[in-house]
């Protein structure tokens, strides 16, 4: 079964691709089926970062659109699409005007919206108007951006927070990455695997760690989430998904020698 997985939230700099990326190398490390398409024109962050599994798409052209079902469909796996600000809107007609949660369903497709916030009052507003838009027929993922805010107390008295109860949505809590250090990934282009573990990249011992540690805590999140969210994830039962000699894979810190 494949999912679509659209990673959104509408307002600008909340962190939308930044948490592509880390969903981007969480399937390399778990070794799990997907492809990537990103929709912003004007700064392609996962073309960028990831580009040797991303393509490109206009969401506010059906033909472009289209391809997210097509990838859907053609094997099992996951289809990541980072979706720009103010995209919602073409997004929103493409799927009503072609009933993509109706035809997922009869594919055995699922479709996953997740939308990542910041701890202002926008984020809350734009939730509750997801929430309306799709109240059946989708999964929910609500990432709040710890690197885009620290208290979330309204958010978690708010309407929104119990229509994301009522609708069975994840919440889960994105990790912060130390300023300065996710500017030397951006400035350089670095993946999340070639700045946490290429020597060569240009970053210090600590900073390498400091990367290792906010994608283990991203992991957990994910993982915490349900692995029923991602195609390719064993069933319950199964065991985790092979590892084997991934050169991609976040190592555990190693423990100091005893004096």
């Amino acid at each position: 079964m494949s999912r679509i997985h659209f990673i959104g939230g509408e307002k600008g700099g909340v962190g939308k691709s930044v948490l592509a990326r880390l969903l981007a190398q969480y399937h390399i490390d778990r070794e799990l089926p997907f492809r990537v398409f990103d929709s912003d024109r004007s700064h392609g962050a996962m073309m960028r970062f990831y580009g040797d599994y991303t393509t490109p798409v206009a969401l506010d052209d059906f033909a472009g659109a289209d391809l997210l079902m097509e990838a859907a469909v053609e094997r099992p796996q996951n289809v990541l699409v980072d979706l720009a600000a103010q995209t919602s809107r073409p997004l929103f007609r493409w799927m009503s005007d072609n009933d993509l949660l109706g035809l997922a369903a009869e594919e055995g497709v699922g479709v996953v919206l997740w939308h990542v916030m910041d701890d202002g009052a926008d984020g809350i507003g734009l939730l509750e108007q997801l929430f309306a838009q799709f109240p059946i027929g989708a999964r929910y993922v609500v990432a709040k951006n710890l690197g885009r805010g620290k208290d979330f107390s309204a958010f978690e008295a708010s309407a929104a927070r119990a229509s994301a109860d009522a609708l069975g949505a994840r919440v889960i809590e994105l990790p912060e990455l130390h300023p300065a250090t996710m500017r030397k990934l951006d400035h350089d282009n670095l993946s999340f695997w070639a700045a946490a573990n290429n020597k060569e990249a240009g970053l210090g011992l600590m900073e390498r760690q400091r990367i290792k540690v906010f994608m283990r805590k991203a992991y957990q999140q994910f993982d915490a989430a349900g692995a029923s969210l991602f195609a390719g994830t064993p069933a319950a039962g199964e065991g985790p998904a092979p590892q084997g000699p991934n050169p991609d894979s976040v190592p555990e810190p190693v423990p100091e020698p005893a004096a």
